[in-house]
């Protein structure tokens, strides 16, 4: 494991990227908000979020809506603070109907390798359950399962 606080090489940006896949995999708000700074702001489609316990909250209410979730996160590029990821996840509703979420997020992050910003840019399709490309047991992606490049939209 890398240092996971600024200045980012290109491992320590592909771990923190994959800690942070990890975390959302687990589905657990308060492990996730740690990784942010406590005054930490987001931008998440069109809903602002400011503060950890704002994001726990956040999180709360996406989890009971977005059931069977999971998330793959990939490294586009990366800076000295900052990172920007794509991803994708699927969900299903309460009525069964499935989703994959496309998106881009940019991150940058305090000395301390918090993350004070994030921009989220988040685009939903109805899919089909037999079109779902995530069927891991939820949690953590197992190791060899494969990643966003190469895959269709």
């Amino acid at each position: 494991m890398t240092n996971h606080r600024p200045p980012f090489d290109n491992a320590s940006a592909r771990d923190k990227v994959r800690a942070a896949e990890d975390a959302w995999n687990s589905r657990d708000p308060e492990r996730v908000a740690l990784a942010y700074s406590k005054d930490s702001h987001w931008r998440n489609r069109a809903e602002d979020v400011r503060g950890r316990d704002a994001i726990v909250q956040f999180l709360r209410r996406k989890w009971s809506q977005e059931q069977e979730y999971r998330l793959v996160k990939e490294l586009w590029a990366y800076g000295e603070r900052r990172i920007a990821v794509r991803f994708q996840y699927e969900w299903r509703d309460g009525s069964g109907q499935w989703y994959r979420a496309y998106g881009n997020e940019l991150w940058e992050f305090d000395d301390d390798g918090l993350m004070r910003r994030r921009e989220a840019s988040i685009n939903d399709r109805r899919i089909e359950e037999r079109e779902r490309r995530f069927r891991w047991p939820l949690g953590r992606r197992p190791e060899g399962h494969p990643g966003l490049i190469g895959s269709p939209a």
